[in-house]
């Protein structure tokens, strides 16, 4: 097999429990963004942009629409012989009669050291599958080829304030590392680390094997980082200025989707320069029906809106009947709004039906009452394959999911901060 300069392991087995009920049957990465894509769109976008060929996708909670969604690579033109795209999941090794979950970000990759010893790279990059950027990252390999690093570490500038909640590299004034914080109380600087690394594979292997001996639970921030920094290996910080954001709770979810209604967005997706290619199925064109309002929105192939929809996302195959309203909501793909409902700061996942005369979003500001850290920011959130019942109201930071019934919402009403959960009948 020939080898590869670089290849790239895309670590997407997070579960992205923070974004609540839209990642009860997937991965985190596999959920919908800007409409039509999904969230690991961007970094294997990123790959195929820059160059690299051979990607690694490690998968490991509720992995099928992930790989239904990759597929073979084409729409990356990942579908190569020699290299291209190869889906990693926890498996049985040695003939024994157990395997072993990946229990650790850097734990993932030492389970796969058979995987990248088949490439034999000079170097590895380390992606995660949950973060919405675009980023050259052969511009990246050049800096880490000329500082000779044993790794780069790809970080941002974030305001002191916010800089507790990353892992924050403390670097001398030529951006060389000395110091590895994980959300440090007190940091010294605001470089937090993007969680994109680039080894020299031949150290980074040394590493794992070595870290293996005493964690079996293996991270990069906590264990492989601060090792090699310890051993005195060179590791410098690669600066990063243009748009990179966590969509990891409801909030962030919900405010990076509605940054892309922008007349201006801050993150573009109609450059042709660097597109961001996804799997998507051959839909019809996009109709508006005389009489129809569509404003400020986001609107994909196949929907079709025969009411309102002002300063939202509407998914592919969408249906917005007459007299409905949507309004600062996200949409997802094949979900259908009926006649007269009225949808206000909603996300709704995909296949639901919202019936005529429900209102959604509307009343006060009560945090959820069984998720209150997931569910604050008067977001309702409504899983996939959900049915709601005509003529209900329903309060701010609800969560519905399943084929609700009238007797689900006593009086029509689910008030503020409450939730309803059945099972999905699909």
């Amino acid at each position: 097999m020939q080898r590869k300069e670089m290849i790239a392991m895309l670590l997407a087995g997070g579960q992205g429990s923070r974004l609540g009920i839209l990642t009860r049957n997937m991965a985190k990465p596999a959920v919908t963004y800007g409409g039509k894509y999904r969230i690991i769109d961007f970094p294997l976008s990123n790959c195929i942009n820059s160059g690299i060929d051979t990607v690694g996708v490690l998968t490991q909670y509720q992995p099928l629409r992930l790989n239904q969604h990759i597929g073979i690579g084409i729409p990356w033109d990942l579908d190569k012989k020699n290299g291209g795209v190869t889906i990693l999941s926890p498996h049985v090794k040695g003939g024994g009669d157990a395997g072993e979950w990946f229990m650790g970000t850097a734990n993932a990759i030492y389970q796969n050291l058979d995987f990248l010893d088949s490439y034999n790279p000079k170097y590895v990059l380390i992606l995660s599958g949950d973060h919405i950027y675009k980023m050259d990252y052969a511009q990246m390999l050049e800096f880490h080829k000329k500082k000779e690093a044993a790794a780069t570490i790809a970080v941002l500038e974030v305001s002191l304030e916010e800089a507790s909640r990353f892992g924050i590299m403390n670097t001398e004034e030529d951006d060389r590392i000395y110091e590895f914080e994980e959300k440090p109380e007190h940091p010294k600087s605001n470089l937090a680390s993007m969680g994109i690394y680039i080894f020299t594979w031949s150290r980074l292997r040394e590493a794992l094997l070595e870290d293996r001996k005493i964690h079996a639970d293996s991270d990069f921030g906590q264990h492989i980082i601060p090792r090699m920094l310890k051993e005195g290996q060179t590791m410098y910080a690669y600066r990063f200025h243009g748009y990179w954001k966590d969509v990891g709770t409801i909030e962030s979810y919900w405010q990076s989707n509605m940054e892309l209604i922008q007349a201006l967005p801050t993150f573009n997706l109609y450059e042709d320069f660097w597109k961001i290619y996804t799997n998507s199925d051959h839909q019809p064109p996009q109709y508006t029906a005389a009489g129809a309002k569509l404003t400020c929105s986001l609107a994909c192939e196949g929907s079709e809106v025969y009411g309102t929809a002002n300063r939202s996302i509407l998914g592919p195959g969408v249906i917005v009947k007459r007299g409905a309203v949507v309004e600062d909501s996200i949409i997802m793909a094949n979900t259908v709004i009926e006649e007269n409902a009225k949808i206000y700061r909603c996300i709704v996942d995909e296949n639901c039906t919202v019936s005529q005369g429900v209102v959604m979003g509307a009343g006060e500001n009560i945090p959820n009452e069984n998720k209150p850290k997931i569910y604050d920011s008067g977001i309702t959130v409504v899983g996939d394959h959900s049915f709601i019942p005509p003529d209900v109201q329903i309060g701010k930071n609800c969560v519905i999911y399943g084929k609700t019934e009238a007797q689900d919402y006593p009086d029509g009403q689910l008030a503020s901060g409450k939730s309803v959960m059945r099972e999905v009948m699909i």
